[in-house]
């Protein structure tokens, strides 16, 4: 099944949830009211609020209880990018002009945080105080993911170890929490909900490696923002760590990364970015992610054969696939 015929099918729901996140955002603040609108109209895969959706369908579905955890989820999601463009010094997003660039780094800041209330605020109309605190944890291990990326810029020592822990908590985890808590917030059963998280884990840690390959190997056109951008700030990704394990490229490649340290990034990155393409490091990373696909797809197996579970699987296989 295409992508386009499982977002057909939660086409309604998913305008609902549209609808009431630029309802969520709106402040008579006027700055903080355009910079938030700003970034929501600048669009996404709104890929969490469908894993919501979907897995919603385990249970007892109603719209007004999804909304209630896609929406937080979501904000905080792009609470997230707002700061990541500012530790990024990142002009656009999506093809977009990110917050930071068409204001500052401290309006880009205050509208991240004020998104961040705003999620809270959400969450908070669900009585369950067991998903308070998963999505409480969730937000703890993705701001130490940020610190960890950040502590590991330009850093050539580190393993792939790190950079798979890293991933787990500034992007995997997130995605987890989704397919969870739509479960739990539709009354599924606990294990059906630990299943989901499984799912969403594993299709998160193959969504951030596609990210990160996109990044060496995509257009400007396809992903938003000029390819190279992770090495411009230090983010060493998985193929460039796999590609440092070959002996005739670690050297010319040490000598880039230091290049492009010395500069702050401020440089032409086309040789850095030619040296790992022709590396083995691509598919070794695609291999990964596939084997994250499948892991993924194994976790369902237990779970009812409902349209929601094929939907679940198609998703899972896009995000294997992507190159956008």
């Amino acid at each position: 099944m295409k992508l386009i015929d499982i977002y057909s099918r939660v086409k309604k729901d998913l305008n609902a949830i549209e609808k009431e996140l630029e309802k969520s955002v709106y402040s008579d603040h006027i700055l903080l009211r355009e910079a938030s609108v700003h970034l929501l109209k600048a669009g996404g895969k709104r890929i969490r609020p469908v894993f919501v959706l979907l897995s919603g369908e385990f249970g007892t579905y109603t719209l007004e209880q999804m909304k209630k955890v896609a929406v937080p989820l979501e904000l905080i999601h792009m609470a997230s990018l707002v700061h990541d463009d500012v530790i990024d010094d990142a002009d656009t997003r999506r093809g977009q002009l990110t917050v930071r660039s068409k204001w500052d780094n401290r309006i880009a800041m205050y509208t991240g945080d004020y998104i961040f209330g705003k999620a809270l605020g959400v969450i908070t109309e669900l009585e369950n105080p067991e998903i308070h605190r998963i999505m409480s944890r969730a937000i703890v291990q993705m701001s130490i993911g940020e610190m960890e990326q950040v502590r590991f810029f330009f850093h050539t020592e580190q393993t792939v170890r790190d950079y798979l822990l890293r991933i787990k908590r500034k992007t995997a985890l997130l995605i987890a929490v989704s397919c969870q808590l739509g479960a739990l917030a539709a009354g599924a059963s606990k294990e059906t909900a630990e299943r989901l998280y499984s799912f969403g884990f594993n299709v998160g840690m193959a969504f951030q490696i596609r990210d990160d390959l996109l990044d060496l190997s995509g257009t400007e056109e396809q992903i938003g923002k000029p390819p190279g951008s992770d090495i411009k700030q230090g983010n060493l990704t998985l193929p460039v760590l796999y590609a440092l394990r070959e002996p005739q490229l670690r050297k010319p490649l040490l000598d880039e990364i230091e290049r492009i340290r010395q500069a702050d990034g401020q440089t032409d990155v086309s040789r850095f970015l030619d040296l790992v393409r022709g590396s083995a490091g691509l598919h070794e990373a695609e291999q990964l992610a596939d084997r994250y696909i499948d892991k993924a797809i194994r976790h369902l197996d237990r779970l009812p054969d409902i349209q929601a579970r094929r939907d679940l699987i198609g998703v899972a296989h896009f995000v294997g696939e992507r190159s956008y």
